[in-house]
């Protein structure tokens, strides 16, 4: 059986969303390539504890904000490698390229630096996910009052939002989804359309968001350019990874006003349930703005929201 090399790469963000590469050294297996910063977990360290140190022998920087995020398996030629990468927010110190032959800044949409790391291409579209992930309810609040907040929340830079509206006719909900979308659109915003693919087609919707019954269903991932899905428990999570999803949602978290007297996860039991999971998880379920911190903490990438997104 082939081991399994476990390590720790650290996504080093900037304010403005730009993110850290190193290009790998002479002497090294995959000379050249571009890599997000990182090295091998010890014998009795956590991937946290190398994560620190790692950026300390490689960068000179202490990293003293940081919290989980994906995990990443690839086979190459000279070894099986566990990635397990983390969102890098607050460092002290001076980078320095104390390891790498050059490093880079770039942004997840431009990045011009070649050729990268093949483990690392997934990680490069789960860097296009926004922080907050926005649910309509037009069918609750009315569609022309939905519209509104859409816009007043895109012109505050909501960039991601699901079209959900069980309670609409179908000629409404299709001419709302194409109005919603049409605005998402004008701002640089992505939709995705709940469980309807040829809706979310039909409309020029950028995905299709599955519910929980319907992701279990499909022998392969819609051909859509964004497709996501809402999970609820540890089977569902890995049907997601392995129709290679772009992210899920998970929850509940806690009892909300549409889902009393649910089976709430709660915190503890979110994080376990994310450990070694390959795609971005937003934690859905009575979520607040104040709850992000607490979220990206226990591994996700953000929060999903119905109410607290038109607040």
């Amino acid at each position: 059986m082939t081991r399994i090399v476990e390590a720790a790469a650290a996504v080093i963000l900037q304010p403005d969303g730009r993110f850290l590469l190193g290009r790998r050294p002479e002497g090294k297996p995959y000379a050249g390539y571009w890599e997000f910063p990182g090295g091998k977990i010890e014998p009795g360290e956590t991937a946290a504890q190398a994560l620190v140190r790692e950026l300390h022998e490689e960068l000179g920087i202490e990293a003293d904000r940081y919290t989980p995020w994906i995990t990443r398996e690839f086979v190459y030629p000279h070894a099986h490698v566990r990635l397990h990468f983390f969102r890098v927010a607050g460092w002290h110190g001076e980078i320095r390229d104390i390891h790498h032959a050059a490093l880079a800044w770039r942004r997840a949409d431009n990045v011009d630096v070649a050729p990268l790391l093949p483990a690392n291409l997934a990680v490069l579209r789960g860097l296009t996910l926004p922080d907050f992930y926005a649910i309509t309810h037009a069918g609750e609040i009315g569609v022309e009052a939905q519209l509104k907040t859409i816009e007043r929340a895109l012109s505050g830079g909501l960039r991601l939002l699901q079209i959900r509206e069980p309670q609409l006719s179908v000629e409404r909900r299709e001419a709302f989804a194409r109005e919603a979308t049409r605005l998402a659109h004008a701002h640089g915003a992505r939709v995705l359309v709940n469980s309807d693919i040829a809706l979310a087609r039909h409309v020029g919707a950028d995905g299709v968001h599955l519910p929980s019954a319907q992701l279990m269903h499909p022998e392969a991932r819609p051909d859509l350019p964004l497709v996501a899905a809402s999970c609820h428990n540890a089977p569902e999570l890995a049907r997601a990874a392995a129709l290679e999803l772009d992210f899920a949602v998970l929850g509940p978290l806690r009892e909300t006003l549409s889902h009393p007297g649910a089976n709430c996860l709660g915190w503890e039991r979110f994080a376990h349930l994310l450990e070694n999971l390959s795609l971005p998880v937003y934690a859905l379920g009575g979520m607040r703005r104040e709850d992000m911190a607490e979220a990206q903490q226990a591994g996700a990438h953000g929060i999903a929201a119905i109410r607290a997104a038109w607040d």
